[in-house]
């Protein structure tokens, strides 16, 4: 187990983003899991601790609510004291056509995938200078799962693509803006990943040609180990196979 540190995770209920949270409370991590779900919120949180024996702490967030991001963040600060390492994995993304997308399909994608995790970091990074302050060497982290689609357009993931490619600029700047301060900011770009979130490709891709939840999270904990020197603007996964640049 290493020192204390704490952990805040998006999408934390399931997935890419339970994967992490898991391994993040096996590491001695403190973590709060949030999702927009209560019910499953708190079935995943057990079981982490179960698993972990960690302090895993559930809070239900809708990531289209302002307010309530910013209560999420109040939350994990009552509970924490300070944040280490802030991990956006909350995203929804709706296949198709640009000549065929919907205005609602558009806005929740905005929303879910860029805005949301833009408000989260401006309320976040109060906290994260703290810990960095406290950790000079360590430093604080934020880990944005992003998308190869935000790297290299993928037919009818227009929209889908364009707020991952939105949020792997945002991880860039705040890098440049906050780094001398000892916060840095990466975005993850997998290719498809065996989730309940691309389970309406599986009858073109098995689970088995998909990435699995475990690497990703390896990754997060990877970034998360180095010292406050190193920044690491985008790491781009890609699936096995004869094709690099695809999801």
């Amino acid at each position: 187990m290493s020192a204390a540190r704490s952990a805040l995770v998006t999408g934390g209920s399931r997935g890419i983003g339970a994967e992490i949270a898991r391994r993040l409370a096996g590491d001695g991590y403190a973590v709060t899991i949030a999702a927009r779900t209560a019910d499953t919120l708190e079935r995943t949180a057990q079981r982490l601790r179960d698993e972990t024996g960690g302090e895993v702490f559930p809070f239900a967030a809708n990531m289209t609510d302002a307010e309530q991001l910013g209560a999420l963040v109040d939350a994990h600060a009552w509970r924490f004291g300070g944040l280490d390492l802030l991990v956006l994995s909350a995203g929804t993304g709706t296949a198709g056509p640009v000549a065929e997308m919907t205005a609602k399909a558009r806005e929740r994608m905005l929303e879910v995938n860029f805005r949301a995790p833009l408000t989260l970091i401006q309320h976040a990074l109060p906290l994260l200078r703290k810990s960095a302050a406290a950790a000079p060497e360590r430093g604080a982290k934020i880990v944005a799962i992003a998308s190869i689609t935000g790297v290299a357009g993928e037919p009818g993931l227009a929209a889908y693509g364009a707020t991952k490619a939105a949020l792997i600029s945002l991880c860039e700047t705040l890098s440049l803006e906050e780094s001398r301060r000892g916060v840095s900011a990466t975005a993850l770009s997998p290719g498809y990943v065996d989730t309940d979130m691309s389970a309406w490709k599986q009858g073109e891709l098995g689970a088995d040609a998909m990435l699995p939840t475990s690497d990703i999270a390896e990754l997060v904990l990877a970034i998360a180990r180095l010292s406050a020197r190193a920044v690491v603007p985008n790491i781009v996964i890609s699936r096995a196979g004869e094709q690099l640049w695809r999801a």
